[in-house]
């Protein structure tokens, strides 16, 4: 029976373009708002086509010494290219990139994943360093 953590794939974003990419700073203040932004095809563009595209980007934050991640974001893309008159029609195009703030006392790890409704489920990690 397969798991969903055999099925997380992750790779260096750089030559992959499903790998979610986490941006934010690596040192933060306690409890001051920080900006996260996450995207997918930031080096290599993907597809946003109706038979092709990002579906949904999730982001969670892993405080240093817990056992569970706290979910701080769930974007779901819903545009891409659909119409009544068929595939790749419409000129509204959803481009999978979000940005949240959130904040903390703890250092920890940000957490990414996201969905290609071709290739499947991607993540990558980020840490942070609250000062």
């Amino acid at each position: 029976m397969a798991e969903l953590k055999d099925l997380l794939q992750s790779a260096d974003w750089k030559k992959e373009k499903h790998v979610p990419v986490i941006e934010s700073p690596e040192k933060i203040k306690k409890g001051e708002p920080v900006n996260i932004k996450a995207s997918v095809g930031k080096e290599i563009a993907h597809p946003n086509t109706t038979a092709h595209h990002i579906r949904w980007i999730e982001i969670y934050f892993l405080p240093a010494g817990e056992k569970f991640p706290y979910q701080i974001g769930k974007f779901e893309f819903a545009s891409h290219g659909e119409s009544g008159q068929g595939v790749d029609t419409s000129t509204v195009y959803t481009a999978p990139e979000v940005s949240l703030k959130f904040k903390t006392e703890k250092s920890g790890i940000i957490l990414a994943s996201s969905y290609c409704n071709i290739h499947g489920l991607w993540q990558s990690s980020k840490d942070i360093t609250v000062e």
